[in-house]
C-alpha cells in the first residue's frame, strides 16, 4: 500500500517522498528580497519531498505583509537563485507560491498609499494585514477598505501572475503554486459571498466566478507549461470574512474538472477546519477526487498515521505539514522513525532573525 514515504512522479520530477513542506509566511525577506538565511531555512527542510514556498508576492500591489519575498524584478530572481539551488542540492523539489492577496492589504503597503484592489469594494470585515504601525514600525493592522477592479484592469493583474510564473522558472524553481486560498485575490472571485461584481467575472454563475481563477492558471501555463503549474484552494474555507454561498460545492468541483482537463502540476487543498472553519462536507473530498484526476495535496491537520490511511485509499496523493516545519526541520525523518516532534513557536512566525528560525536542532543534534 501507498505510504508517505514513497516516491512519486509530478510531471518531469520524480520525487523522493510524498510529504510537502506547505507555504508559510514568514515575513523575513527585507526588502521584498530573499536572503541566505532563507537559503539556509529551506535546505534543512529539504528532507520533504516537494517544498512549496512562502507566499511570493507578484507585484507591489499584491502585498499584505511587510518583508514577504516578490517576483516582479530582476533582483528578486537573482536573490532567490542561491535557495533554489540550496534545496536542489538535497534531492527535493521546490515550488514558489505566487500571491496576489487582494483586499487582505493596507494602504501602507500599497504603491503611494492606494487603496488595495479586490473583486468587490467591501471590506474584509475583523480582519488584519501585517503592514506599518504609524510610528513606522511593523505590526498587525486592520484590512483597508478595497477598491473594486474595473473589468478591464484584471488582464493586468492576470499578466502579472504570468510574469511572476516566468520568473520562477528563471530563479530555478521547478514550478509555481498560484495561491487561490485562504480568502486571497483568487479566492474573492471564487468566493460568492465576497464576489458582488455583475461583469462576467461576478457571482451570477459557476461559469463567471471560476473565470478568473482559470484566467491566471491558463496564463500560467502559456508562459511555464501545464506541468510546472500548481494551485492551492480551500474549499469551504471561511478565512478573511468569506462567506456561505449558493453553489459553492459545485463551484469548486466545476474548477476540478476545468483543472484536470488542463493536466496542472497538483492541486492543494487546505482544509481549514483546522483552523477554526467548518470541515468540507461529508462526502466532498471524495467529489473532488473523482472530478480532479491529477496529483492531489491535502494539508491542514495532517499528521502520519492520517496522511498513510488517505494515501492508502487513494483519497491523495500526497499530503502536506505546515507548522510542524518551522520547529522540526527534520520533519520528515521524525515520522518515519517515530521521533518526537518540537511544538512549534507562533511568537515566532513573523519576522525577526535566525533565532526560531534556522536554529532548530534535528532530532539527531538534539540527541
Amino acid at each position: 500500500m501507498t505510504n508517505l514515504f514513497d516516491s512519486i512522479q509530478i510531471g518531469p520530477l520524480r520525487l523522493k517522498n510524498r510529504a510537502v513542506m506547505a507555504p508559510m509566511t514568514r515575513a523575513r525577506a527585507p526588502g521584498n528580497l530573499p536572503t541566505a538565511e532563507m537559503a539556509r531555512y529551506y535546505a534543512q527542510r529539504a528532507n520533504a519531498g516537494l517544498i512549496v514556498t512562502e507566499g511570493t508576492v507578484i507585484s507591489p500591489e499584491g502585498s499584505g505583509f511587510v518583508d514577504c519575498p516578490g517576483l516582479w524584478s530582476e533582483d528578486q530572481v537573482a536573490a532567490w537563485q542561491p535557495v533554489t539551488q540550496a534545496v536542489h542540492d538535497q534531492g527535493a523539489a521546490i515550488f514558489t507560491q505566487i500571491w496576489h492577496v487582494g483586499r487582505m492589504s493596507h494602504v501602507s503597503l500599497q504603491p503611494g498609499g492606494t487603496a488595495p484592489i479586490s473583486a468587490t469594494g467591501r471590506p474584509a470585515a475583523n480582519c488584519s494585514a501585517f503592514g506599518y504601525l504609524p510610528d513606522g514600525s511593523a505590526g498587525f493592522v486592520p484590512a483597508s477598505t478595497p477598491r473594486a477592479l474595473e473589468t478591464a484592469e484584471i488582464p493586468r493583474v492576470v499578466e502579472d501572475f504570468a510574469h511572476a510564473a516566468e520568473n520562477a522558472i528563471r530563479a530555478g524553481f521547478d514550478g509555481v503554486e498560484i495561491h487561490g486560498a485562504n480568502g486571497y485575490l483568487v479566492e474573492q472571485f471564487l468566493n460568492g459571498a465576497v464576489n458582488d461584481r455583475t461583469d462576467r467575472y461576478g457571482s451570477q454563475s459557476v461559469e463567471n466566478r471560476i473565470r478568473f481563477a482559470l484566467e491566471v492558471v491558463d496564463a500560467c501555463i502559456v508562459r511555464i507549461g501545464a506541468e510546472h503549474v500548481g494551485i492551492r484552494l480551500s474549499p469551504f474555507g471561511r478565512l478573511h470574512d468569506l462567506g456561505d454561498f449558493e453553489g459553492e460545492e459545485e463551484t469548486f468541483l466545476a474548477l476540478a474538472r476545468a483543472l484536470s482537463e488542463r493536466g496542472v502540476a497538483f492541486v492543494h487543498i487546505m482544509d481549514q477546519s483546522s483552523r477554526g472553519a467548518p470541515a468540507m462536507p461529508e462526502g466532498f473530498l471524495q467529489k473532488f477526487r473523482a472530478a480532479y484526476q491529477g496529483v492531489l495535496i491535502l494539508a491542514g491537520g495532517m499528521d502520519r498515521q492520517k496522511s498513510d490511511a488517505m494515501l492508502a485509499e487513494g483519497l491523495i496523493d500526497m499530503a502536506g505539514f505546515g507548522a510542524a516545519f518551522t520547529s522540526n526541520p527534520d520533519l520528515v525523518e521524525r515520522m518515519r522513525h517515530g521521533w518526537p516532534i518540537v511544538r512549534p513557536d507562533p511568537a515566532s512566525f513573523y519576522g525577526g532573525d535566525a533565532r526560531a528560525y534556522t536554529d532548530w536542532p534535528t532530532w539527531l543534534e538534539q540527541a
